[in-house]
């Protein structure tokens, strides 16, 4: 098991990422691997640099709470929990797997670690919302983390989540976007524009700051600053590839519902340093 610590290979961390969740929807014949690829560094940075959580206690009432909103990408979520201590990388083989605790979609009360049941989009940043607020009225210092999609951003129930957490003056609260510009079909501003992104979180009373997704060093350094303003919640727009790390899979919409083949996985395995299946 790896140590959080100042001295952690992120990048290497995000990369056996990457190979075991692939390897994971491989072996169960179903998954979500463009996005898991795109949110790797994301999460590594979160449980290894920022988040402020013992995984030998994972009910600790002073813990941060992370919220994984894009619950389709729980492969990668999934690997990032067990490095870090959660429960044995060896439950990883059982993804998807009848009576496993690894669901396709993460289920609160069943895996450790996870905060909430998240796969229906849109639900997270209430739930995050509800949790930083209950923050607030406790007098707390437990801070709550979400990772939304950028078409999940396409679900009305985040903008009223958003009006919300300003209105609550929410600033123990942080929101990533993984904004890889794909989702289900085609790409978010020809399915549903988006953008500008940075002026409709700023407007809806947000500190908005945007980061390369693929940089944790860089985005651990401004995700420790957290708040950004007293008195607002904080929005990271993180520019992502989806199937980052694969190049043929990187930015193909293809890839965010797809199992990779025999000659796929040892392919992608190999760019990614680990060798073949």
């Amino acid at each position: 098991m790896e140590t959080p610590s100042e001295s952690t290979d992120l990048r290497r961390l995000a990369n056996e990422v990457r190979r075991r969740s692939l390897r994971m929807v491989f072996d169960a014949g179903m998954g979500h691997p463009g996005g898991d690829l795109s949110a790797a560094d994301i999460l590594v940075t979160l449980y290894f640099r920022i988040l402020q959580i013992d995984p030998s206690q994972p009910g600790d009432p002073h813990r941060d709470r992370f919220i994984m909103s894009k619950g389709h990408c729980s492969a990668s979520f999934y690997c990032t929990l067990a490095k870090a201590g959660f429960f044995p990388e060896e439950e990883l083989s059982t993804f998807m797997q009848p009576g496993s605790r690894l669901n396709g979609h993460p289920a609160r009360g069943k895996t450790p670690g996870v905060e909430a049941s998240t796969g229906p989009l849109g639900h997270g940043l209430p739930v995050a919302v509800g949790s930083a607020l209950a923050s607030k009225i406790d007098g707390k210092p437990w801070r709550t983390f979400v990772l939304t999609g950028d078409g999940e951003l396409q679900e009305g129930s985040n903008w009223e989540a958003a009006m919300a957490a300003a209105n609550y003056e929410l600033d123990n609260l942080a929101l990533i976007i993984d904004r890889n510009m794909l989702q289900l079909t085609d790409a978010t501003e020809r399915v549903m524009r988006l953008e500008p992104l940075v002026e409709k979180w700023a407007s809806f009373g947000w500190a908005v700051r945007a980061a390369d997704g693929h940089d944790p060093e860089a985005l651990a350094g401004l995700l420790s600053t957290v708040p950004f303003e007293p008195g607002k919640p904080s929005c990271v727009i993180v520019r992502t590839h989806k199937g980052q790390g694969v190049s043929f899979a990187r930015d193909q919409a293809s890839w965010h519902h797809h199992v990779p083949t025999r000659e796929e996985l040892d392919a992608a395995l190999r760019e990614l340093g680990g060798g073949e299946a």
